[in-house]
């Protein structure tokens, strides 16, 4: 389907008509999108369940500090990582499992908070959280 037309010099003009190619590319295009799958996008999460509790016994709740140089506090009193573990598996062994309230000081190091956090996490304490997030917002 070339199409051949004289110039003034003698030289033959071949142009290709191009309407075919784009008509069976937008209809490829057209059937690619009708056979693609539709996308969802879904989070998929662990939530979890809950159980309605009859008793109306509040649980224990624990006030754990991280100090500026680095030394922890459980309600108040200093105790060393060993320890702070083996109160943590207390805790996760409890029922119900106290509520760890973390508050940790402005100034600590991120390494000894993390740590803390990953031994909760490790030895299956669910109830914990920040609490004194006051301090900075300053």
């Amino acid at each position: 389907m070339a199409m051949e037309m004289k110039r003034g010099e003698g030289d033959p003009m071949i142009e290709m008509n191009m309407t075919p190619l784009i008509d069976v590319m937008l209809v490829l295009l057209t059937l690619l999108i009708i056979t693609l799958p539709i996308q969802t996008h879904a989070v998929k999460l662990d939530m979890p369940s809950v159980t309605p509790s009859h008793s109306d016994f509040k649980p224990v709740i624990v006030n754990l500090a991280v100090d500026f140089d680095g030394s922890i506090l459980w309600n108040g009193s200093v105790v060393d990582r060993a320890t702070l573990q083996s109160y943590f598996a207390d805790a996760a062994v409890a029922d119900p499992q106290p509520e760890i309230h973390l508050n940790p000081n402005k100034l600590a190091k991120y390494d000894v908070v993390a740590k803390v956090l990953a031994d909760a996490q490790r030895l299956g304490v669910k109830k914990i959280g920040f609490t004194g997030l006051d301090q900075y917002m300053q």
